[in-house]
């Protein structure tokens, strides 16, 4: 059924009250302005607190606390096995099998961990495709490892842009830019969502086109986990990382995961940097000398998990699986589409509001990017002092000296009053009618 979205406070209300994830909202921790609960639309950096974090944080110390080295192997809740805790969840947030995800280490770290197993270049195969303003570690991570090879990354690194006058790329010249290098691409590196426009990739399309001229395709979905319908398995992708401290409320600087299909993780010969948490488990504590990998992803461990900041992570996956990742996903485009429907508003009451994210719901999550080129900061400082904590970004499409103010309305702890309020702020700082 489409909803006919209204302007006025009471429609904002009502979905509230009918929001089948409204329960959910009681189970975050949130910022305060003012003595009262600020808007936070910042998810998209950092999700919320769950409340569950601190009991589950004391849990794991009394553990350390009573029985120290014991913890690894006693109890239903023994650390040996915290991995298998969490693949299952993980694996329908990112439309996997459960043994293709393991969470290990931090997001960059596994993204010079995965280069290493599919950037093996040679004198005739040697570039990566990303895509131009891809977040910075990404780039840092992608020319280090070029230039530990040798390479220039002038040369070996190819970044698909916008066409001129464009914000947002196309598909098209993503696939035809993997079709020109043919023999020469490695891999293709992109960002699931591209954390500046918001824009999702065609992820599936973009797998395959990789594939037909024999290169890998790997993502950096630190935009898409937990946001978006994923299907990595199916898709046939090569692997990907994320982190779990945006959208899966993992806490800040929380572990990472990481997606290796089985194709690539049940091989044994299969390249890797490797470590004595990713041997075989059953043989793990024998301390021989060559390595035999753990099947699927686990095999790609290196050291010993972080149980305490695993720990955090563990609330959130649990959470998201009782909402339901397609259940986030249906509220966050409803609520998506009504924040957007009230820009718009705004916009033809004479505001200047550039959304620069793809209004096509099934290209994008639930960040909106307002392109701001005059009084932009003014107006992001002025809603900041009003308790709304969103995000803004310099510009870097035009250098014209605007710049991007980036709205993440979670589905999980936001609520369409708080869209309604947002809006309304900028309306009235405006002087609009």
């Amino acid at each position: 059924m489409v909803i006919k979205f209204e302007t006025n406070l009471a429609f904002a209300q009502a979905q509230d009250e009918a929001d089948p994830l409204r329960p959910f909202q009681d189970e975050f921790l949130y910022p305060q302005h003012a003595g009262q609960k600020g808007i936070y639309f910042c998810g998209n950096s950092l999700g919320l607190q769950p409340k569950g974090v601190k009991a589950e944080l004391e849990k794991v110390l009394q553990q350390w606390e009573d029985k120290a080295v014991e913890s690894w192997f006693e109890g239903e809740d023994n650390w040996m096995n915290i991995h298998e805790r969490m693949q299952g969840p993980l694996a329908e947030v990112v439309g996997a099998q459960a043994t293709e995800v393991i969470v290990m280490n931090t997001l960059t770290v596994n993204i010079h961990l995965l280069l290493g197993s599919f950037y093996r270049p040679t004198p005739a195969r040697f570039k990566i495709i990303m895509e131009a303003g891809a977040f910075p570690s990404d780039q840092y991570a992608v020319a280090s490892q070029v230039v530990q090879y040798g390479f220039n990354p002038e040369e070996a690194i190819i970044e698909v842009q916008p066409r001129e006058g464009e914000d947002l790329l196309r598909t098209e010249d993503i696939l035809a830019t993997i079709q020109e290098q043919g023999s020469e691409l490695a891999l293709v590196m992109l960002g699931g969502i591209n954390y500046y426009t918001g824009q999702l990739y065609e992820l599936e399309k973009i797998t395959q086109a990789a594939h037909q001229v024999g290169a890998y395709a790997g993502f950096d979905l630190a935009h898409a986990a937990g946001n978006v319908t994923l299907a990595l398995h199916d898709w046939g992708v090569d692997f990907a990382v994320w982190c779990s401290y945006k959208y899966l409320n993992g806490g800040p600087g929380g572990p990472s995961g990481v997606f290796l299909h089985e194709k690539h993780g049940n091989n044994p010969d299969f390249p890797r940097l490797a470590g004595w948490w990713g041997y075989k488990e059953s043989d793990r504590f024998l301390m021989r000398k060559d390595f035999v990998p753990m099947s699927g992803a686990a095999g790609l461990q290196i050291s010993t998990p972080q149980i305490i900041a695993f720990a955090p992570h563990l609330v959130s996956l649990e959470m998201v699986q009782r909402a339901g990742i397609q259940n986030m996903i249906k509220k966050s485009r409803r609520l998506t589409a009504y924040l957007e429907f009230l820009l718009q508003d705004l916009n033809q009451r004479g505001a200047q509001l550039r959304i620069i994210t793809p209004a096509e719901p099934s290209h994008r999550g639930t960040q909106l990017s307002i392109y701001l080129e005059r009084e932009g900061k003014a107006l992001f400082d002025h809603l900041s002092a009003q308790g709304v904590i969103c995000d803004w970004r310099e510009d870097n499409l035009s250098h014209s000296g605007g710049g991007v103010m980036r709205v993440a309305p979670v589905p999980l702890y936001n609520t369409y009053t708080e869209v309604y309020r947002f809006s309304k702020m900028i309306g009235d700082y405006l002087g609009l009618k």
